[in-house]
């Protein structure tokens, strides 16, 4: 038979094993709710990376005669009007065929919506960004930014793991209308696959 201190030891072993599963459900909770939690209406997108910055597409003298700058949070969205869209990456299928598309077939009447301006932006360095831009003959019409080390998506929680696609840390797919740094209105596909909600002209309808 069991000593008096031996069940009284088992008797905590097996609360303590409650306890411990009590706090992991909890915390899987927490992380099912905290999706895509860092960004959402009314989020100031500056505070919600502080100390980010992206790298304006560009070629790579251009990068060398810049010294390799960088553009911080605060330049590209206080004071002003900005629809900003995420993707997996350059040259990918939906990416290059369908999202970039959809806003540069749609920027005049971004413009007419006072938007001051588009930007696409995703986890690439801004030398490839530059050469899909000019590929897809969009530079004109979208501000291309890379996010090389994927910082300022981590930050943000729209970061997704796509090794099975060989991308590794990437962007999902996503887009928003933001004011002054503000975030009025966010749509994240599903999946970075997908292409329903993150449109030009889902957000066109939103602004």
């Amino acid at each position: 038979m069991a000593s008096p201190m031996h069940r009284a030891r088992t008797s905590a072993a097996v609360a303590l094993r409650g306890v411990e599963a009590a706090v992991l459900v909890a915390a899987s909770a927490l992380g099912r709710r905290r999706a895509f939690a860092s960004l959402a209406t009314g989020t100031d997108i500056v505070s919600a990376a502080p100390g980010v910055s992206l790298q304006k597409a560009r070629s790579w003298d251009e990068g060398v005669s810049s010294k390799f700058s960088a553009t911080p949070l605060k330049d590209i969205f206080e004071g002003r009007k900005v629809v900003i869209f995420g993707l997996p990456g350059a040259y990918t299928g939906v990416c290059s065929q369908q999202h970039v598309p959809s806003y540069k077939n749609n920027i005049e009447k971004f413009k007419t919506k006072g938007i001051d301006s588009v930007i696409c932006v995703a986890v690439n360095d801004p030398y490839a960004l530059n050469g899909w831009a000019e590929k897809l003959q969009a530079k004109e019409a979208i501000d291309f930014y890379g996010d090389f080390d994927g910082s300022f998506h981590k930050s943000l929680e729209l970061d997704v793991d796509l090794s099975g696609a060989l991308l590794g840390r990437r962007s999902h797919r996503w887009s928003a209308y933001i004011v002054d740094g503000k975030v009025q209105f966010l749509n994240v596909e599903k999946k970075p696959s997908d292409f329903e909600v993150s449109s030009a002209e889902v957000i066109l309808g939103q602004i």
